[in-house]
């Protein structure tokens, strides 16, 4: 489980909670299950109106997304691709078959197959980079699944104060009871607002965030698949791929690499 979701999350819905309790409110009063039933109702029956059942179909593997983080390792996958081209120069593509063959990662398995295979190295570039927008364009309609709901849930909640408010005015016999009514009727409104600035829109943002970081890496596997095949300088290789880590590990990744280059 990614524990920052988790965290996130709950911070947010206490922090609401709680301001509202440390202000003197009662939590019997935000629980009213007619405004529960109109936001969330009509929010999750906007989505699957917005949507096909296809896409539909993918909001676990969206929530499998979000809430369980996903390993990766960059630095990993540099060293991985250095010592196969440093093998490549001494022996050959060929002699990479079975280590590509055993690579856990399949989109890097795929790659280093269609080099040992003699694929032309523009095919190759092709044949990757549909993989890669594919995948993007999938963690995409995840993202808009979640980011529609967002933008759902306040108008549903603002509609549910409105029916709630036609009630309200509707029964004026006892002026006394207007007020309670009223603040029953507010509560759609903060169950849109709320839900969709906790937990729709921020699942969506973390959902890009993780296909974000998925792409570089495997733009980073790209470059490196490219590189052995081109025959290059396994040390130039790494740091040439260097460049797609994060700035901090930048420079200590460089250190290693003329330490490298001075000991060869």
């Amino acid at each position: 489980m990614d524990i920052s979701t988790i965290i996130g999350l709950i911070l947010g819905l206490l922090s609401l909670l709680g301001g509202f309790m440390l202000e003197g409110g009662d939590m019997g009063a935000l629980m009213i299950y007619t405004a529960a039933i109109i936001v969330f109702g009509g929010t999750f029956g906007a989505v699957i109106v917005s949507f096909p059942l296809s896409k539909l179909k993918q909001i676990p593997s969206a929530l499998r997304m979000a809430f369980i983080e996903q390993k990766h390792n960059p630095q990993q996958a540099i060293d991985e691709i250095v010592e196969m081209a440093t093998i490549a120069r001494r022996e050959g593509v060929l002699a990479l078959e079975q280590r590509a063959q055993d690579n856990p990662n399949p989109f890097l398995k795929e790659g280093l197959m269609m080099v040992v295979d003699g694929t032309d190295p523009e095919l190759t570039r092709q044949i990757l980079e549909l993989e890669m927008d594919a995948l993007e364009h999938e963690h995409e309609g995840y993202a808009k699944i979640f980011e529609s709901a967002g933008g759902y849930a306040p108008t549903m909640g603002i509609i549910g104060t409105v029916l709630g408010l036609i009630h309200v005015l509707g029964n004026l016999e006892d002026p006394n009871s207007l007020g309670p009514k009223i603040a029953v009727a507010f509560a759609a409104t903060l169950y849109g607002v709320a839900s969709a600035n906790v937990i729709y829109l921020p699942i969506a943002n973390k959902i890009k965030i993780r296909s974000s970081e998925l792409m570089n890496e495997r733009e980073l596997m790209l470059e490196g698949i490219l590189a052995l095949q081109a025959g290059e300088n396994p040390q130039l290789i790494k740091k040439k791929l260097s460049s797609f880590l994060h700035v901090k590990n930048k420079a200590a990744q460089e250190e290693s690499v003329v330490a490298d280059v001075q000991e060869s």
